[in-house]
């Protein structure tokens, strides 16, 4: 074998090697685009875990559960975010009787599929699709 030969082989197998290891990435790490709805998901979890933490506080401050998400947003609660981070409705709300509610989001992807850090959702696990979490308030310490 020729010393151009092997130097061509050489380039070959090097070329192969490269692009194996950017596919064998994409598929580790997922794609640009998959990695943004797996993060607006999350974000999503994250926003309804909030929520249900402002319920925990109007509860503890009125002893009683908000009657709509608007007079939950009247209160001063810190940072919540009332609404979905990329489609813009409001995340719902809802409660269900004296000591229970439910709140509601639209989800992409099942939080148990995702590769994503080990992110399977704990408390917040969804499907794809809209799903409520039914919840009982917490009185937190003063």
């Amino acid at each position: 074998m020729s010393t151009a030969a092997r130097d061509r082989l050489a380039a070959t197998l090097a070329t192969l090697s490269v692009l194996a290891a950017v596919a064998a990435g994409v598929y580790l790490l997922n794609s640009p685009f998959e990695e943004r709805v797996l993060r607006l998901d999350e974000r999503r979890a994250s926003d309804l875990a909030a929520l249900a933490g402002a319920v925990d506080l109007y509860w503890t401050r009125h002893a009683r559960l908000p009657a709509s998400l608007d007079e939950l947003r009247s209160e001063p609660l810190g940072v919540v975010n009332w609404f979905d981070p990329a489609s813009g409705p409001a995340y719902e709300y809802r409660p269900l009787a004296e000591r229970s509610y439910e709140v509601c989001a639209t989800f992409e992807r099942d939080s148990a599929s995702s590769r994503r850090r080990g992110f399977s959702g704990g408390a917040w696990a969804h499907r794809p699709g809209r799903q409520c979490f039914r919840r009982e308030p917490r009185t937190l310490e003063r």
